[in-house]
């Protein structure tokens, strides 16, 4: 009798073993699933954390900004043939000459503030104008403000600057000098605003500058436009650095216009490069 009451408690305490066993595995298994499940994930969050704090340390002070940018607007044209009652047109077009000044934050000259490469990459228009044709180009700086489109030098994909020690560099190419003496210069192009129009008015004498957008009926919103680029740099540490500049192409400021001849515009920025290598 004794004996089977002990064989009936050893098979009881079997069966509730084995029900712990199978129990506890289920629970092992479903830890090491939402271990697997979460593990990435914890992985991603400290990767991030890392990168984030290797980003604050990089940055902790400014190399490079940009505080000025300048614009300078007016526009030209190409004209046909007139006759002694009528004038026309062949190509009204607008340019504006944009300077870009990059400053160094510490006024003493050194490998971390000084430049080795600088390029402009990601070109972009916030808008397709309804007439004509826009285009970027780089301008030598001696062309400033000067009714010249520099074909040789227009920007479609990615402009990449020489950079110069020389004292009397050739700016005629796209080039800065290494200690940021001279600005980014660039050309914003809008062609064939008008095209074949006729001045019916020829007493009035035709002065090729902006006032000509009001003789040929281009209101100043069917032209204005904001451009959009990258600017990267590499410094003479091989530290790497880039900001996005937004540049707006407005045609006027306070009470005057292009309408007016010409515009100058200095605009006060505030563009920080931060350092991502």
């Amino acid at each position: 009798m004794k004996i089977q009451k002990l064989k009936k408690f050893i098979k009881f305490y079997k069966i509730k073993l084995s029900f712990i066993l199978i129990f506890t595995t289920i629970l092992i298994i479903l830890a090491c699933t939402t271990i697997s499940a979460h593990f990435p994930k914890f992985i991603q969050k400290i990767q991030y954390e890392n990168q984030v704090v290797d980003f604050a340390n990089k940055n902790k002070k400014s190399i490079f900004s940009i505080d000025e940018i300048t614009l300078f607007s007016s526009a030209d044209a190409k004209n046909k043939v007139g006759s002694t009652t009528n004038f026309t047109i062949e190509n009204l077009y607008t340019y504006t000459d944009i300077a870009i000044f990059i400053n160094q934050v510490s006024n003493e000259i050194s490998l971390e503030n000084t430049l080795k490469e600088v390029s402009i990459q990601n070109l972009s228009f916030s808008k397709t104008p309804e007439n004509g044709q826009i285009k970027l180009f780089y301008k030598d700086m001696n062309d400033f403000a000067k009714p010249y489109i520099p074909e040789e030098n227009q920007i479609t994909d990615e402009l990449k600057f020489n950079i110069s020690s020389a004292e009397n560099a050739d700016l005629s190419t796209p080039t800065l000098y290494n200690n940021c003496a001279n600005p980014i210069t660039l050309s914003y192009i809008h062609e064939n605003v008008k095209t074949d129009y006729t001045l019916t008015d020829t007493s009035i004498p035709i002065t090729y500058s902006g006032s000509l957008l009001k003789r040929c009926n281009v209101p100043l919103s069917n032209i204005t436009n904001t451009i959009s680029f990258d600017i990267y740099i590499t410094n003479n540490k091989n530290q790497k650095f880039k900001s996005k500049i937004f540049i707006p192409i407005t045609y006027q400021s306070n009470d005057k216009t292009i309408y007016d001849g010409n515009i100058t515009v200095k605009e006060n920025v505030n563009f920080i490069f931060y350092q991502y290598e």
